[in-house]
Order: C-alpha cells, then sequence, then structure tokens
C-alpha cells in the first residue's frame, strides 16, 4: 500500500484534519508511564508531534518513505521508515524493544497492515501492566455533508478501492481487537469520537483527492476530478456562505483502545 501515498504526499499532509488534542490527553491519563510511545503508520506526522506533547520520545514509522519526507518535524519525534516485510523481532527491536512502550497509536492505518503481525509486536513492545495501545479512524460521514457524500461520492468510488478500506467503511466494527478495553470502546463497539475541522470546499475536495482510492483511478485510467467537482458543485448550495469561506465540518470519527491480557 505504501505506492498509494507516494505521489500524494506532500499534498496529503496538508490535506488532512488535525486530530483533536483531549485525545491525546485523554489516552495518556490511561497509560501508566509517559516515557517512550510508537506512532505506527505515522503518515505525515500528524498524531506524532501531538503525541509528543505528553511523552518523552516517539518513535513514528510507516512503510511510505513519500510521507516519511513531508512528516512534520518535532525535537521529540524520530521518523523511521519500515519496510514491508520486516521481520517481527527486528520491528521488536526497532521500536524500542521487549517492554519498552508506554502508548502505540495508529491513527487512520490499521486497516492497511498485517494486523496479527502488527499484534504480535504490539503485545512483546507494550509495558505489562500499564501499556495502552489506542487505533482510530475516519470515512466519508462528515456532517453536515455525509449523506450527500456517502450516497453520491462512495458508490461511484467503490470500484477503485482497495478491500482493505472496507474495515474503515464500516467503522472498524470488524476490527479484531483482542485487548482489554479501558473504557474507549471494545471489539466490534468502537467509540464514536468527533473531529472537527475547519475547511473550505476546496479543502474538502482536496481531502478526498488525497485519499488513496483517487490514486487507484488514476492507476486505472480514471481520473475522479471531474466525479468529485460536480459533487463539490452539488454542495455550494448547503454551504452557507462562499465556498472560499472555512466553516466548520465534523468527522464522525471511531476509536478503540485496549491493554494486553
Amino acid at each position: 500500500m505504501a505506492g498509494l501515498y507516494e505521489k500524494p504526499s506532500e499534498t496529503y499532509a496538508e490535506k488532512r484534519p488535525r486530530y483533536p488534542e483531549e485525545w491525546f490527553s485523554k489516552l495518556a491519563s490511561l497509560t501508566a508511564g509517559h516515557r517512550r510511545a510508537w506512532d505506527a503508520g505515522c503518515g505525515s506526522g500528524q498524531a506524532s508531534v501531538s503525541i509528543a506533547e505528553h511523552y518523552d520520545g516517539v518513535v513514528a514509522t510507516d512503510v511510505s518513505e513519500g510521507q516519511l519526507r513531508h512528516a512534520i518535524a518535532h525535537p521529540k519525534v524520530r521518523y523511521l521508515h519500515t519496510p514491508e516485510g520486516l521481520p517481527e523481532d527486528e520491528l521488536v527491536a526497532l521500536v524500542g524493544g521487549e517492554g519498552s512502550l508506554d502508548l502505540v497509536v495508529v491513527a487512520t492505518a490499521i486497516h492497511w497492515f498485517d494486523v496479527p503481525l502488527f499484534y504480535a509486536v504490539v503485545n512483546r513492545a507494550l509495558k505489562k501492566p500499564g501499556g495502552v495501545l489506542a487505533v482510530w479512524g475516519y470515512n466519508y460521514d462528515i456532517h453536515p455533508f455525509g449523506e450527500k457524500l456517502q450516497g453520491t461520492l462512495y458508490p461511484a468510488m467503490r470500484p477503485y478501492m482497495d478491500p482493505r478500506t472496507r474495515l474503515a467503511m464500516e467503522r472498524y466494527h470488524e476490527l479484531p481487537f483482542p485487548f482489554e478495553p479501558v473504557g474507549v470502546g471494545r471489539e466490534g463497539e468502537p467509540a464514536d469520537v468527533d473531529m472537527e475541522a475547519e475547511m473550505t470546499l476546496e479543502d474538502l475536495a482536496g481531502f478526498v483527492m488525497t485519499g488513496s482510492v483517487a490514486t487507484t483511478a488514476r492507476e486505472r485510467g480514471v481520473d475522479l476530478e471531474a466525479l468529485v467537482k460536480d459533487v463539490m458543485k452539488e454542495m455550494e448550495e448547503g454551504w452557507g456562505d462562499l465556498p472560499t469561506v472555512p466553516r466548520k465540518l465534523v468527522f464522525k470519527a471511531f476509536m478503540l483502545a485496549g491493554r494486553p491480557m
């Protein structure tokens, strides 16, 4: 999947919404220590730099070198490339070793992972007791335009979606999560968490066009830009102001957190 985010990596960092700071404060309150954290599938570092406000150091890893080249610099974050196929022992050593981590976070990426391998690494690398794993995601359920985006845009894009993204489209309800609940969702029942963003209509179009589905479509000779523009045009009337004026949108996100059993 690394190639899906290589070409749009520069604009991807600009078009993704920021995660709420209160999420990271909440997660920090659940871990016994605050020495070391791992942001797995960090992309351009949106979560990494927020985690760093609560932990002494953060190792942030991704399979996409393009994403890492455009990652947000922070003195407490160390970005590392993890090629696909890296063995379990090497991954454990790379993130700090056995029982070294207070927190592991996966922000909108676990559906791309080799989940059994990742969970094996997490169970070895998290501190016991006191370590916590948190995963979250979001999709096209963006209020107040969720019905338009999911009813018109999603069906047109579905033929170009990687099957793994189904987990995110279904809000991680089918994601295995064999970890002890800590009050933030449980396996089969992710917690609903809102993520607010100030965006123009052009920003929203950019968000859609930097996703993996747009890259896959282009690789198959289909440019979705005209479709996205048509949908955004239909949304202009309900925007409330000029389409160039930012307005508050709410991404209806979902989260799971737990401790090793």
